[in-house]
């Protein structure tokens, strides 16, 4: 059960996202978004693996953000009902940030750039371009880290203050830039070489299936969500 949501079909469980998304834009009750938030803490809990330290650190901005629009909503607004408004606004950021990161921490890059091109009908030449991005920021992120070790090997270690800092990076970006150009050229004649031409009539070494137990997971989910926007009409 708790692996239920990472094998879900990627595209499936984007377009179920956006629904609820969607749906839950025409509530402005606080009831309702507060409802979403704890069946998305629920869900996570019985059927995702997930780390809650990690989920804890990327919720962290979101929540802040939440409290800033009640305490901006209800110190500085002008209706009655300022407080009950400021609720709800609140309770939207975390209802919007919770089901975000549910899909993001239960599916995979890649598995759902290739659903996007096999059940969704994205472009391959888009789908690939976004593959290879998404592989070359760790390399990225490597090569950042080593430029910035020489240039303080080169400068002695002399203590730079905060703006000098900033302004040094100038000399990271031109030679990371010229790298990543580099290895997009490289790549780009790799994919030629072996015959990529980006039609959509094309054979996948890794097919993403689509089973039952994504009907299943669609139907439960939107009951769930669902029950969750009755619940707060409701009130």
């Amino acid at each position: 059960m708790q692996t239920w949501l990472h094998r879900m079909n990627p595209s499936v469980k984007m377009l179920v996202t956006f629904v609820v998304i969607f749906a839950l834009a025409f509530y402005f009750d606080p009831w309702t978004p507060l409802y979403v938030f704890i069946a998305v803490l629920i869900l996570q809990l019985l059927f995702a693996r997930i780390s809650w330290k990690r989920w804890f650190l990327l919720m962290l901005p979101f929540a802040i953000g939440a409290i800033g629009y009640f305490w901006t909503t209800y110190a500085f607004g002008t209706s009655e009902d300022r407080l009950a408004t400021a609720f709800s606004l609140s309770f939207r950021v975390l209802a919007f940030s919770s089901l975000s990161l549910l899909f993001v921490l239960t599916t995979s890059p890649m598995l759902f750039i290739m659903s996007l091109m096999q059940h969704l009908r994205l472009s391959p030449k888009l789908a690939y371009s976004l593959l290879v991005g998404y592989q070359f920021l760790p390399v990225l992120k490597e090569e950042f880290i080593q430029i910035r070790q020489v240039q303080r090997m080169r400068q002695g270690g002399t203590h730079q203050s905060a703006i000098s800092r900033l302004l040094s990076l100038r000399t990271v970006a031109i030679p990371l830039l010229a790298g990543a150009v580099r290895k997009a050229e490289r790549t780009a004649f790799a994919m030629e070489a072996r015959g990529f031409t980006g039609t959509r009539e094309r054979t996948y070494f890794h097919q993403v299936p689509f089973r039952r137990l994504d009907i299943y997971l669609t139907l439960f989910l939107l009951v769930v969500f669902g029950g969750c926007l009755w619940l707060g009409s409701t009130h």
